[in-house]
């Protein structure tokens, strides 16, 4: 009996998807297409091909062989039609929004993201005539109480960065959509393993593949995933004319290494990012932890519904503040004092002098962020060692509040 008919799972698509072997001489591993440019048959297919009739290939900052089997896998794995790989999350996120935002349109945006997202939406979007509102999508009633026929995009992060608050996806959609706005949700805390945000009503989906699709922090890369028109769109739009964000053949090809221990990487991240809050919820040196698989978060109840597992980062607060929290990070030894997150290797920093520096103190206490906030991405060491760590850490801070 055949099973060509059988739903493959996730682990399964992530690894074979869109490649047989039999068609690459046998090659196990999809070759690389190191390449800038493609030779025509003939002038009247190179024409063809620029005229859309054709669906081959030309250059590759439109198009590559090895960045279509990316993004065709990227899309299965997250329930879409379509992707386009980029050479940053940045380059997916304003391609993205040059794409389906003109002057005189409106954003509707969380008070809390990421903060080179942050300062986009605020020093460059609003520079060009586009409206930026912010609130606070936790609570879906305020979007229905700020959207307008003016807004063309809602756009948040689930889980946010760095603080871990969770935005009802499916609620948000209906009432977006009800005003023609489309949806955009940043995923790359999750990864389509943990949530797929396309089968809750999204638009579009964004992620810095820089992070756990690739997993091994030797890649910056950005993919958005969406309907086949939309992302047509911003591919010829976004990527090829106004920002050519390309991502290198080679790149993408790493991307592709990491896609095939996804599943097995993030169950191996999520474990260990609930020992580490679990722990640290328990320790007296901490004020306060934000993890959704703590059952006291009050986004618990939703990361249940929404999440398969509650995510490989960890957001928490010392008491003493940015003090301790400067003295817990330099007390570290085997987790490293870097940005970035969903490495193999554990990684913690303080957002409000590195990653959301760009806020103001004023804007980061609206969003939630406070100045004694570390945020640790919990990586694949085995969690003994992690917690004897972080143990000793918390000592060299503790000792400093004592004093």
């Amino acid at each position: 009996m055949s099973n060509a008919s059988r739903p493959q799972g996730f682990a399964t698509r992530a690894i074979h998807h869109g490649y047989d072997p039999r068609d690459h001489h046998g090659a196990l591993v999809p070759p690389v297409y190191q390449t800038s440019t493609f030779a025509f048959e003939s002038a009247e297919y190179g024409a063809a091909c620029f005229a859309g009739e054709e669906k081959g290939h030309f250059y590759t900052r439109i198009s590559n062989p090895t960045l279509a089997l990316l993004e065709q896998r990227m899309a299965t794995l997250e329930g879409a039609d379509a992707a386009v790989a980029f050479g940053s999350g940045m380059g997916a996120i304003t391609a993205t929004c040059w794409t389906l935002l003109q002057p005189g349109d409106e954003l509707i945006t969380d008070t809390t993201l990421y903060g080179c997202t942050h300062a986009f939406f605020m020093h460059a979007l609003q520079r060009f005539g586009i409206k930026v509102t912010r609130i606070d999508m936790t609570d879906p009633q305020a979007l229905a109480d700020a959207i307008s026929t003016q807004t063309r995009m809602v756009y948040f992060e689930s889980p946010s960065n760095p603080n871990m608050r969770l935005i009802d996806i499916a609620a948000c959609s209906k009432i977006a959509h009800r005003y023609d706005a489309l949806l955009v949700v940043d995923n790359t805390y999750c990864t389509p393993y943990l949530q797929q945000p396309m089968s809750l009503g999204a638009d579009v989906v964004v992620h810095s593949a820089t992070k756990y699709l690739n997993g091994h922090g030797d890649v910056t890369a950005g993919i958005a995933v969406s309907n086949t028109e939309l992302a047509s769109r911003i591919r010829l739009e976004g990527l090829k004319d106004m920002t050519g964000a390309v991502l290198s053949p080679n790149d993408a090809n790493l991307i592709l290494r990491g896609l095939k221990t996804l599943a097995l990487r993030m169950d191996r991240h999520c474990q260990n990012a609930e020992a580490i809050a679990r722990h640290l919820a328990a320790h007296p040196a901490v004020a306060q932890v934000f993890f959704p698989g703590l059952e006291s978060d009050p986004f618990h109840a939703l990361a249940c519904r929404q999440m398969k597992q509650f995510g490989g980062m960890v957001a928490f607060e010392l008491k003493g503040g940015l003090d301790a929290g400067r003295r817990f990070m330099n007390g570290l030894e085997l987790v490293t004092r870097a940005v970035s997150l969903g490495d193999a290797e554990s990684l913690a920093q303080h957002p409000a002098s590195m990653t959301h520096s760009t806020y103001t103190p004023e804007e980061r206490a609206a969003a939630g962020i406070p100045e004694g906030l570390v945020r640790l991405s919990a990586g694949l060491e085995d969690i003994d060692d992690l917690l004897a760590d972080i143990d000793a850490a918390l000592s060299v801070a503790a000792m400093r509040i004592a004093a």
